[in-house]
């Protein structure tokens, strides 16, 4: 579904300012490998891609996880973009050659208010080249399972064009490396596409959202109410109306069967937070006529929905598949035709689903399917596309015999979540993830989709904090949003394996806000947006505010001392401690030297993220993105700067390099003029970068080290999911050393290369 981002990713961006593999003098590197600790799925999948002239090439794009390649060997889905930065990894639109089965590209620009570009490969995606580009695009903003905007011509592998969001319509005519404007597309002028009432970038302008060859015509659909479909008869230098079309209604899908029949799936919104009408329509360009084909109409059953997405199969031009949108009693539905859409029968009654590679999945409805692909050499063979993941089918034509369909969850590899809280106690599951969209995981084996799927018991839209008594670990809080005002905390004594809500909570609020909880598991802190915190000693069962404490200000508990905790207020700079269970704060004397009042609101990258040092009472580290990393250790009331560091947008700790050491310092920011992702074994004197060009994962906005295994560290991305590191051991003497050091890792098997 959904991602919760912001467009404050843009000031992020923005602010990071470096290049990954500018020089440091006193940074050493460390080769890491890099894995998804396994959900799968998760994430609005956009488009499916396949390609004509290979057999089970197909491609996926993502709104905010970047564009991936199906690999039928293994039966997974391969990442394309890590090497992406943030801007890049929501994917407005895919193109293949049809000549050319290595050749692939991407149009991709997460936000309008973001950088874009386009990117070719010659070799399905392994490395790619960049093209910046003056139009912008919306790879996570409305309409943006519409399409396929860019296209390669079939006729010439230079020629490319693409449909963009406010400034027309493009051609490349070398291969993508350069655009210019095709100033003879008429304008298209719709003003805000949506109206949801949502934020800015859900109600953005939609524009040019399919362009398509059928011989030497040309087509270009808008998404627009008016007239939406044009043609070309001369290779795109001139552009009119297709004459006689249905109009009030916005196309989002055009597809052109192997007889020259178009057909065009609608919708009155172009989708995807909501969808209240829509159709499905063909066109015979050799008759210019037009003939409502839509399978079942809006409302049905008192309930409005409109259509998102049609397709034709490649080797039967009457054979069609058409899917509702917004349908969400009982769920959203696939249509198939036989006859070129003269009649319809749904698919969805009495199929079989399999989720066993991702068991969460079994709770979920299909719905925003916006995508759906038949494959060219097999027409038992189709995918289509959710807002959590994609289903594959591959007795599709046993529902011409009334025999139900089978659908198998086929996201092995396609992870796409946007993490939002990581936990990795020192005792029971390595690692907690809160998830946006499908609340969150214990993961007890981070190669697997957790069986029990997400968290049992209480339920949450997005879990947003997680917090555990340090010396307790089995005791567990977690904070997230539902749709009610109340419900937003709930409690587990079994090391998460089981929930139950609190008894009580304070002030009604929508958003779960932050939690924190004393190591020994007595007290429980929340915070909630705009209002002063508040503490509970029984369970949540009675709440009383911190006295001392202004509005909004996150608190954590000391690692050691179950009676201290601690909070930073970023607007004034003050630092405010506890020593009688968060009943009452007071200011320590140190005051950060550096003005906050205006600090813009980072989204997901808190702008200061104060952090308990495990196993030592009064330690305290504060990562304050540009103004760098500051320790304490004497509760706070004084700070030291980390020279090296000049931003620190994520921090945390995890296992010692050596028994009785300083924890393993993990970062994501800039040492000197590097920035990346880094180890420190030696509390900040010295820094080993973890990552390369080629692992940035678009934007990291939490990470912890474990506490078991030295060097495993836990990344929260914008929409590539939860990713682990752990070092690449170069020989047997590294590799006993490791073992040595790590404790779990003996017994936890290393993943080879």
């Amino acid at each position: 579904m959904t991602k919760p981002l912001t467009k404050t990713l843009a000031i992020l961006a923005v602010a990071w300012g470096i290049c990954l593999n500018g020089p440091a003098d006193t940074v050493l590197s460390e080769p890491y490998q890099w894995h998804n600790a396994v959900i799968g799925g998760g994430g609005f999948v956009t488009g499916l891609i396949t390609h004509p002239r290979a057999k089970n090439l197909i491609y996926a794009r993502t709104d905010v996880g970047g564009a991936y390649r199906w690999d039928e060997i293994s039966g997974r889905w391969i990442p394309l973009t890590d090497s992406f930065s943030v801007d890049f990894t929501g994917i407005e639109s895919l193109a293949v050659d049809p000549n050319d089965t290595n050749r692939v590209f991407l149009a991709a620009g997460i936000y309008e208010s973001m950088q874009s570009a386009i990117f070719r490969s010659d070799n399905q995606g392994r490395s790619w080249q960049r093209a910046d580009v003056p139009f912008k695009m919306g790879g996570n903003e409305t309409g943006r399972f519409n399409g396929e905007r860019l296209v390669v011509s079939p006729f010439d592998r230079d020629v490319l064009f693409f449909g963009s969001r406010r400034d027309g319509l493009w051609k490349s005519m070398d291969g993508a490396a350069s655009w210019k404007k095709v100033e003879g597309f008429p304008k298209i002028d719709d003003g805000a596409a949506a109206s949801t009432g949502r934020r800015r970038f859900w109600n953005s302008p939609v524009g040019i959202i399919c362009v398509l060859f059928d011989d030497k015509t040309m087509y270009a659909a808008a998404s627009v109410t008016g007239t939406n479909l044009f043609y070309s008869p001369d290779y795109g230098d001139t552009w009119q109306p297709v004459p006689g079309q249905p109009i009030g209604l916005r196309p989002n899908h055009v597809v052109v069967a192997s007889d020259g029949i178009l057909y065009l799936s609608y919708g009155k919104e172009p989708g995807p937070n909501e969808m209240t009408d829509g159709a499905v329509w063909k066109f015979d360009p050799s008759k210019k006529i037009w003939t409502d084909i839509t399978p079942l109409k809006s409302p049905d059953n008192g309930q409005t929905f409109g259509y998102g997405a049609v397709a034709v199969d490649p080797s039967d031009p009457q054979v069609l598949l058409a899917s509702t949108f917004c349908r969400w009693n009982p769920h959203d539905e696939i249509f198939r035709s036989t006859n070129g859409g003269a009649t319809w029968f749904p698919l969805f009654n009495g199929a079989t689903w399999d989720s066993a590679s991702a068991p969460y999945a079994g709770t979920m409805k299909p719905h925003w399917i916006g995508g759906i692909a038949i494959s060219p050499f097999d027409s038992n063979r189709v995918w289509f596309t959710t807002g959590y993941g994609i289903w594959n089918c591959s007795n599709l034509t046993a529902a011409d015999d009334g025999r139900p369909t089978r659908w198998q969850f086929a996201d092995e590899g396609l992870e796409e979540t946007v993490p939002l809280a990581l936990a990795s106690p020192p005792a029971g599951a390595h690692l907690l993830s809160g998830v946006g969209d499908i609340d969150g995981f214990v993961h007890d084996n981070l190669d697997l989709s957790p069986t029990r799927g997400s968290f049992t018991g209480p339920h949450f839209i997005n879990t947003q904090d997680i917090a555990f008594a340090a010396d307790k670990p089995q005791i567990i809080v977690r904070t997230g949003t539902v749709r009610s005002e109340t419900g937003h905390i709930a409690i587990s004594t079994d090391g998460g394996k089981n929930w139950r809500f609190s008894d009580s909570e304070p002030a009604p609020d929508r958003m779960g806000g932050t939690a924190a909880i004393s190591a020994d598991g007595r007290t429980i802190v929340l915070t909630k947006r705009d209002t002063t915190p508040e503490f509970s000693i029984d369970d949540g069962g009675a709440w009383n505010q911190c006295a001392g404490l202004p509005p909004g200000i996150r608190v954590i508990a000391d690692e050691i001392n179950p009676l201290r905790f601690y909070a930073f207020d970023s607007e004034s700079g003050k630092m405010y401690t506890s020593t009688n269970e968060a009943a009452g704060f007071e200011p320590t004397t140190f005051v950060f030297p550096f003005a906050t009042a205006n600090a813009p609101d980072y989204g997901f990258a808190r702008p200061a993220d104060l952090l308990a040092t495990p196993g030592r009472e009064g330690d305290l580290w504060l990562s304050f993105g540009a103004k760098g990393l500051w320790h304490s250790t004497n509760a706070g009331d004084s700070f030291d700067r980390i020279d090296n560091v000049s931003r620190a947008y994520a921090f945390g700790c995890g296992k010692s390099a050596s028994p009785n050491g300083s924890p393993a310092l993990y970062l994501f920011g800039t040492i000197e003029s590097l920035s990346g992702i880094f180890r420190s074994d030696d509390n900040g004197r010295t820094w080993r970068q973890l990552n390369d060009a080629d692992h940035q994962f678009g934007w990291i906005t939490r990470l912890t080290g474990d506490p078991r295994i030295f060097g495993r560290v836990y990344l929260a991305t914008t929409g590539r999911g939860v990713i682990y590191g752990e070092p690449i051991l170069q020989s047997k003497a590294d590799r006993a050393e490791f073992r040595g050091h790590a404790g779990e890792v003996a017994q936890a098997p290393l993943h080879e290369q």
